[in-house]
């Protein structure tokens, strides 16, 4: 088994694998698990389809030698076909540490979870 790179302990083909594969994610929750897996993997075009299309940009570069290290969730919280969802991804890069802090924000529209926008903290 293949751990899946988003720390829920779970197998990637059980766990983000089958979002990447294009089955719709079932919460918000699951959606920004599967986005920093899609960092992770480097899959740039499942980013851009699961990202708002009033905030998505036209193309988006992942930093090469960006090194993700992990990721926890803090809280996530839905009401209706809103959600938000707190999380800390730590990664590297030239042997430098960070952590991004954000409070991402999600909307459901037509059974499918997007990605809109996020506060860092």
């Amino acid at each position: 088994m293949t751990p899946c790179p988003c720390s829920s302990g779970a197998g990637y083909d059980a766990c983000c694998g089958r979002w990447h594969a294009g089955e719709p994610a079932p919460n918000a929750e699951a959606l920004m698990r599967s986005r920093y897996s899609a960092f992770v993997l480097g899959l740039s075009e499942y980013l851009l389809s699961t990202w708002h299309a009033g905030t998505r940009p036209p193309s988006l570069a992942l930093e090469p030698g960006l090194r993700w290290l992990g990721l926890e969730v803090r809280r996530w919280h839905t009401e209706g076909d809103r959600a938000t969802v707190e999380f800390v991804a730590r990664s590297k890069q030239g042997g430098r540490a960070s952590r991004l802090h954000e409070t991402s924000r999600f909307v459901r529209e037509g059974g499918r979870w997007y990605y809109v926008d996020g506060d860092l903290a």
